[in-house]
């Protein structure tokens, strides 16, 4: 069986080389816009979505979660958009619900032509002060954790090959 989500699915890569061009806004509104759409426990829609292209904040954003991981280099692979996935800290659900949004917004992106890449780190982030700076200049409700976020644009290049999905995957219990 096969249709356009499925090859979509089967086609979509973690791309780490970007061009350095700006994505369309109107891009960028259909991948957020397909993060809203992911499914979220009790249909609570409780995650927030923030899209940072402004390059100074990008900038910091990059230097804190450098540091977290112990690296000088850009984590977000020096990408012209970053987008951050936020959920309730509280709430059971939080980074199934995120992790929904992310996969969402990634495949998105992929149907369109742009490339994009998951970033952790965003939980050690925004709990910081500098992160919780953030989140409030963002105007975010307080009582949330960083979930995630993807770097975001025009792919630069493509990877060489594909891994093959591993042997006894899946199994069907009838």
């Amino acid at each position: 069986m096969d249709n356009e989500i499925l090859k979509g699915i089967r086609e979509r890569r973690s791309i780490r080389r970007f061009k350095p061009d700006q994505i369309k806004d109107e891009e960028l509104q259909t991948i957020l816009e397909a993060g809203t759409w992911a499914p979220t426990g009790m249909g609570t829609q409780e995650p927030f979505i923030v899209a940072v292209q402004n390059p100074e904040q990008m900038q910091k954003l990059a230097a804190m979660n450098a540091k977290i991981m112990g690296v000088k280099s850009n984590p977000f692979y020096n990408a012209p958009t970053y987008v951050f996935v936020f959920a309730e800290k509280d709430n059971y659900n939080n980074f199934r619900d995120g992790s929904l949004v992310l996969g969402n917004m990634m495949l998105a992106a992929h149907s369109i032509g742009l490339a994009s890449c998951w970033i952790n780190r965003e939980d050690a982030m925004f709990a910081s002060e500098d992160g919780k700076v953030f989140i409030k200049d963002w105007g975010l409700p307080d009582g949330l954790i960083g979930i995630g976020a993807l770097a975001l644009g025009y792919a630069a290049s493509q990877p060489y090959t594909v891994k093959p999905r591993k042997d006894n995957y899946y199994r069907i219990i009838k």
